[in-house]
């Protein structure tokens, strides 16, 4: 496995300049043992394709921490309550990707390595949905690499959104690094003004995750 800082990273990646998945996520995710990440929406196609680029949870050595806002597709939100939640038998029919991956998702929940939090705006000044699209992948070394930009990793080869990622290294950018992973921090700590950030089983269990239809169509 590489340190972070062995890997050729570029200060931003753009959709008609780099393929931003192959070129920047897959290598970090690969190296990295923590990756905290922010994201507006959340699929299990997505969770299960972060599991399996890195090689370090498949060995029980890496660990993601996820902040999501509250709206869900159906069939997502009926699966992430079954890998999350105590009060589900573990089965899965397979309908939406192959039951090998759901189980190895499942495995890697089951052994604390995925953490999933939901953040809701609770102020008048912001709107009905938590969008704020932040990550931070360290490695082994204490090396970290944090970005902003991008929407969320679809990993699709076929429906990928055109955007940015801006990107900045604990070697070169030790300030912003640490600023951003403050304001992570900060979120799941649940210390951020005009939202409120609870843990998934608790926001399921409590009503207070939607399904949305506008997501119908996306991967």
């Amino acid at each position: 496995m590489l340190s972070l800082r062995e890997i050729d990273l570029k200060e931003e990646y753009r959709s008609d300049r780099n393929d931003i998945v192959t070129e920047f996520f897959f290598p970090c995710l690969s190296n990295c043992i923590e990756y905290d990440r922010c994201v507006d929406l959340l699929s299990i196609q997505t969770l299960a394709t972060i599991s399996m680029a890195c090689d370090n949870f498949a060995a029980g050595k890496a660990k993601l921490r996820m902040i999501t806002g509250h709206r869900f597709r159906t069939s997502d939100l009926n699966l992430l309550t079954k890998l999350f939640s105590e009060r589900y038998t573990k089965s899965f029919d397979g309908k939406f990707i192959k039951d090998s991956k759901i189980q190895k998702l499942q495995d890697i929940v089951d052994n604390g390595q995925i953490e999933l939090k939901i953040a809701i705006p609770n102020s008048e000044q912001v709107a009905d949905s938590f969008s704020e699209r932040i990550g931070i992948f360290r490695d082994d070394q204490g090396q970290a690499v944090a970005f902003t930009g991008t929407s969320r990793e679809s990993f699709s080869t076929q429906t990928r959104d055109f955007e940015s990622v801006d990107v900045f290294t604990s070697w070169n950018d030790k300030s912003r690094v640490e600023r951003k992973t403050r304001d992570f921090e900060d979120l799941w700590d649940n210390k951020t003004r005009y939202v409120e950030v609870y843990d998934f089983t608790y926001a399921e269990s409590n009503n207070l995750l939607k399904y949305s239809s506008g997501w119908v169509l996306q991967e």
